[in-house]
This record gives structure tokens, C-alpha cells and sequence, in this order.
């Protein structure tokens, strides 16, 4: 790999140790055993290469999530959709380090409007994604209307099961604690 790659990985392996507001540039550099301008040659700043790393773990971590989640073949809807749940709780709590990272990464995108617009974009695409694996269809094939109701549904259903977990790692919300909640929120919504 050249610096660039290696710049990368190790703001890749800082974000999970440090998170993004502990991560020095002294600390990427020494990771990837170059020099602190390194930085800013190959990436404009700190800022910018701890973007880029939080954005391929992102993807990386949501490609390998999206086929976890998939349903299985013969799956009713009702199943796939706990099975679902499960792997998502089961996610929050094998890696904490990547949900607290995104969360920083929001936090970080209140006060920069390039990196807001970014994470718009990838919150969109997301929600497309997510009502796909609900859908158990093509991502392309989803609509506009699906995805800003049933994925964006989902997914802020997943960032507040997510932020609860990371407050209370002892107390996490279940799978079943979740489906259960859910279904007494769909009597409440009615038809």
C-alpha cells in the first residue's frame, strides 16, 4: 500500500480504538508510520481523511449487514423481519465502537454543511436499502414513496434502539422487547 492506503486504514483502526473527537492527526500518522503532512497531502486535513474513514467503514459494515439481513429463502415476512431485530441488537452490542463513531459522525455534520449534505445523502440511500431487505426486493426497484416511509421508519427505529443500547450497554433493548413494542404501536396506529 502507499501512504494514502495506509493513511486510510489507520484512520480506519483510530475511529474504532479513539473514536472521531480522540483521533490526533499524530495518532493516524504514527498508526500508519508516515509523516503528520501526509495528511494533509493526500487528504486536505484530519477532518477530511476521518470522513473518508468513517464513510468506507460505513459502507463496509452496511454491505456485509445488508446480506446478514437478508431474508432466507422460504422465510415468511413475519419471521424474516424478527430475524431482522435479532441480528440488529445482536450488531449494537458486537460493535459498539462503529454505532458510537456514526453518531459522532452526525454530531460532527450539525456544524459542517459539506459533511451534512454527504450524510443526508447516505441516510436517503439507507432508507432505499432498508426497505429493500423489508420488501425482499432489488434495491433499484424500490420506490420513492417506500423508502421515505417504510425504510425511514426502520431506520429511525434502528438509531433509537441504537442510542439506547450504547447508553445502557446492561440494559439494551432485546429483539423480542423491540417486536413486542412494535406490535403494541400498531394496535395503537389502527388500520
Amino acid at each position: 500500500m502507499g501512504n494514502r492506503e495506509d493513511l486510510l486504514a489507520a484512520a480506519k483502526r483510530c475511529l474504532r480504538e479513539k473514536g472521531y473527537d480522540r483521533t490526533s492527526v499524530r495518532d493516524i500518522a504514527t498508526a500508519a508510520g508516515v509523516s503528520t503532512a501526509a495528511i494533509g497531502y493526500h487528504y486536505r486535513s484530519r477532518e477530511a481523511l476521518l470522513t473518508q474513514a468513517l464513510f468506507d467503514l460505513l459502507d463496509e459494515w452496511g454491505d456485509s449487514l445488508g446480506r446478514a439481513l437478508a431474508p432466507n429463502a422460504g422465510d415468511d415476512a413475519a419471521h424474516a423481519f424478527e430475524r431482522m431485530w435479532e441480528g440488529l441488537t445482536e450488531q449494537f452490542a458486537a460493535h459498539p465502537d462503529l454505532w458510537l463513531a456514526t453518531v459522532e459522525l452526525f454530531l460532527q455534520a450539525q456544524r459542517q454543511p459539506e459533511l451534512r449534505t454527504r450524510v443526508a445523502g447516505g441516510i436517503a440511500e439507507g432508507w432505499r436499502g432498508m426497505a429493500a431487505i423489508l420488501r425482499s426486493v432489488p434495491e433499484e426497484t424500490v420506490s420513492d414513496h417506500s423508502a421515505r416511509t417504510l425504510g425511514m421508519v426502520q431506520t429511525a427505529l434502528m438509531g433509537g434502539v441504537m442510542i439506547q443500547s450504547l447508553s445502557d450497554p446492561a440494559n439494551a433493548p432485546t429483539a423480542a422487547e423491540v417486536l413486542e413494542g412494535l406490535r403494541a404501536l400498531a394496535k395503537l396506529a389502527g388500520p
